[in-house]
């Protein structure tokens, strides 16, 4: 039996139990990879201030993100084909994050419907919104997100067109994926994720087909995704998308300082730094080594959420330390709930908190919202 001490064996496990296209899917960037790598390396650069001699107890990690109560200053971050994770995915991701006491974004490209999710839990989600040429479409998909009780909407700008991901390329991984030998191959490889996947009806992207024009099957799926991100996406579009839902209001994809300044100028409730994990632009900078930057410039205006490169508690004390509000988990729950489903979605949200109050403690705080750049020895930049 595997001993689950960090999130790293989460991964080892999810690498063995999901069939390597989707497992690559979401454990890899684009092209050389080399932003995908920097976001996790970058954080090692972080030092840690030790104190002691402190009363540190009755500690607390409890904080606010936009208006909502949490167990911790984190959220999942919408994350596409969760559901080919592990049967139902979006789902068990779901109830684990309700059961914590933390917000579950629900991707428009997941599996599980934004319907299926509201149907099998009890409290709100948000839903995250990519931007499609057919904005009827889009109006509809807001529509369903408000009628099933959402109760913030995240609007992804990073993702006009597709990065150059080599890995599902070279997996032959297609929207839906498309049957070849070498997918069956990988699929029969892993029974026990394919004994799951028989337990559910769910197997396509839901939030689309059905619901789209002219995409009733899986068939008419593949063509209307490859045409269907906007590339015209400005930022004139946001009025009407803000204004149509009409609550809570994310911005996901900052990692410039000016575009945090005319993100916050939209009346968004947050943004977050981001580069979509390293899976748009390679090349481009760590979400991490640009949040001080973004943080000096809109800092005090607007919420700012992180997201990029997450592995530990530890990972989420830095972000907080160099002036975020709240960290994303992507790629960490993404293992446990491909290593152990529901309960390994838990086991990561265990991790991360243990992770994240022990650190605490060690660095002298008894409150998370007292954490700042006091914390570290060399923050980035000062020297």
């Amino acid at each position: 039996m595997t001993v689950i001490c960090d999130i790293h064996d989460l991964q080892k496990v999810a690498r063995r139990r999901v069939p390597r296209m989707f497992f690559d899917y979401a454990d890899s960037g684009s092209w050389t990879e080399s932003t995908y790598r920097a976001n996790e390396r970058d954080f090692r650069d972080i030092l840690l201030r030790q104190r002691v001699a402190v009363d540190i107890t009755d500690r607390s990690v409890e904080s606010e993100i936009i208006g909502q109560q949490a167990a911790m200053p984190v959220a999942l971050a919408p994350v596409g084909l969760t559901g080919m994770q592990h049967a139902d995915g979006e789902i068990k991701a779901a109830r684990a994050a309700e059961k914590f006491g933390v917000p579950f974004t629900l991707s428009t490209m997941s599996i599980c419907s934004i319907e299926d999710v509201a149907e099998n839990t009890s409290k709100p989600f948000w839903f995250q919104l990519y931007v499609m040429k057919d904005r009827d479409f889009i109006g509809r998909l807001i529509d369903r997100a408000k009628d099933a009780g959402c109760s913030a909407l995240m609007l992804t700008l990073d993702l006009q067109i597709l990065g150059q991901r080599h890995k599902d390329i070279r997996n032959g991984l297609a929207a839906p994926p498309k049957p070849t030998l070498n997918a069956a191959l990988q699929v029969i490889s892993r029974p026990r994720w394919c004994l799951n996947m028989l337990t559910t009806r769910r197997h396509t992207f839901r939030n689309i087909v059905g619901h789209a024009k002219g995409v009733g099957d899986l068939s008419s799926l593949s063509s209307w995704t490859a045409e269907q991100f906007d590339p015209k996406l400005a930022w004139k579009d946001i009025d009407w998308i803000r204004e149509r839902w009409g609550g809570k209001f994310i911005i996901k994809g900052i990692l410039d300082p000016e575009d945090a300044k005319m993100a916050a100028k939209t009346g968004a409730d947050a943004i977050v730094v981001s580069n979509h994990g390293g899976r748009q632009l390679d090349g481009a900078p760590s979400s991490i080594s640009m949040l001080p930057a973004i943080v000096d410039a809109v800092g005090g205006d607007i919420e700012i959420h992180f997201d990029g490169g997450i592995r530990s508690g530890q990972d989420v004390l830095k972000a907080i330390c160099l002036g975020a509000n709240a960290a994303y988990l992507g790629r960490a729950y993404i293992y446990g709930l491909g290593a152990y489903g529901e309960r390994g979605v838990s086991q990561a949200l265990d991790i991360i908190h243990r992770e994240l109050d022990t650190t605490m403690a060690l660095c002298g705080e008894r409150d998370v919202h007292k954490l700042g750049h006091h914390n570290l020895l060399y923050p980035p930049g000062s020297r």
